[in-house]
Formats: structure tokens, C-alpha cells, sequence
């Protein structure tokens, strides 16, 4: 049996894909999985407020309170350590993590993506960015991806896609309408693969065990 995931979630905003975690673990729909921690580099983030009204610790953690990236890893990984953390959720997290945190949990860190990576993707490609870049590209096809995170932007091995199309007639707003609630169905989907101990991670090629 895989070991029971212990999770962080990151979040700058809302926290809409935090809800959709919490959601599907209430539901019962992510098995042997209970959210432990939420983080912000944002004090006034809506996810700390999620957080809270869940009883889950809620933390204001950004690099402006500390004088040097060193310590501020040092405090994130303590915290980590301290909640017995020992899987990362990334959920609108607008900051990269420091890459000696995502050493700690090789192949346990993830995020969600508002496209189809490898495409549009990178630094400066969050939020409305994304569905801006994808329609003044004129692409047919969006979506949402779910990938493992190393230490670039939006390059770690993809481990859940889906798409959407998009309509000449779109917007960045309407194509992000569309986009959000698959990111709300797939994250917590590959988070239950994760908890099924199902995702096998060998370099950049992720496999998923078992039926889907």
C-alpha cells in the first residue's frame, strides 16, 4: 500500500483548485489523503482563508520576509517538515519554488497548468497570460495539464491532460471559463492516482498503472 499523502497546497490566489482537493477528499473520491498545510506568499490570498475555514493550518510565507533565498527555503522546508508534509499540490502558486524544497519531494511536487504543455508554457505564463498567448496563437485546441514540478517553469514530466477547442469567437476570459472547471476535475484526479500509489516517474516519462 502506498504511504498516505500528507499534502501542502501552494496558492497565491482564490484557491478554486484548493477547493476542488478538499472537495474530492471529502467526497471520499481521493483515498488515504488529508491537505495538512496551506501556503501563501500572499497574506490576503482567499486559499488561506480556504484553509481556515477547513481547520487546516493556514501560512503567510514569502521571500520578502526573509534576507536571503537560503533562509527562505530554510523556513519553508522546516514548515514542511514540522506538518509531516509529504506531497506538494501547487495551485495557482504565482512563485517558483526554492529549488532545494522541491528536491525533498522528488517526483511528489505537482502542478496545474491552464493549457496543453509543452505549449505555452514558461516563465510569465500564468493566469490570463496563457488563454491571451493561446488565442493570439488562433490554436484549434486548449486545455489543462497536470505535471510533476522540477526547477523550470512548467517543464516537469506531464502526468494528466484534457482538452478543450476553442471557438473564433473566444476571449482569454470565455476560454478561461472553459478551462477551469477540467482543472477542477483533473487535479484532483491525478492527485488520486498519486494516492493509489498508481503514477511510476522514471526520468521524464510518467506511467500510470492500472485502470483509468
Amino acid at each position: 500500500m502506498p504511504d498516505k499523502l500528507n499534502i501542502a497546497v501552494f496558492a497565491s490566489g482564490r484557491g478554486s483548485n484548493f477547493h476542488a482537493i478538499l472537495d474530492a477528499i471529502s467526497a471520499g473520491s481521493i483515498p488515504d489523503t488529508r491537505v495538512v498545510l496551506a501556503v501563501s506568499n500572499n497574506s490576503e490570498a482567499g486559499a488561506l482563508a480556504v484553509a481556515r475555514e477547513n481547520g487546516i493550518p493556514a501560512m503567510h510565507l514569502s521571500q520578502k520576509q526573509f534576507p536571503s533565498e537560503e533562509l527562505f527555503a530554510e523556513a519553508m522546508a522546516g514548515a514542511l517538515k514540522d506538518h509531516g508534509v509529504n506531497f506538494i499540490a501547487l495551485a495557482g502558486y504565482m512563485k517558483k519554488l526554492p529549488s532545494a524544497v522541491i528536491r525533498m519531494f522528488p517526483g511528489r511536487v505537482v502542478n496545474i497548468h491552464p493549457a496543453l504543455l509543452p505549449a505555452f508554457g514558461g516563465k510569465g505564463m500564468y493566469g490570463i497570460h496563457v488563454h491571451e498567448a493561446v488565442i493570439a496563437a488562433r490554436s484549434k485546441r486548449s486545455g489543462a495539464t497536470v505535471h510533476i514540478v522540477d526547477e523550470e517553469y512548467d517543464h516537469g514530466p506531464i502526468v494528466l491532460q484534457r482538452e478543450v477547442d476553442v471557438a473564433e469567437s473566444d476571449t482569454p476570459e470565455s476560454l478561461a471559463a472553459k478551462i477551469l472547471p477540467i482543472e477542477h476535475r483533473i487535479y484532483p484526479e491525478a492527485i488520486r492516482l498519486f494516492a493509489e500509489g498508481r503514477v511510476k516517474v522514471l526520468g521524464r516519462a510518467v506511467t500510470i498503472t492500472g485502470e483509468r
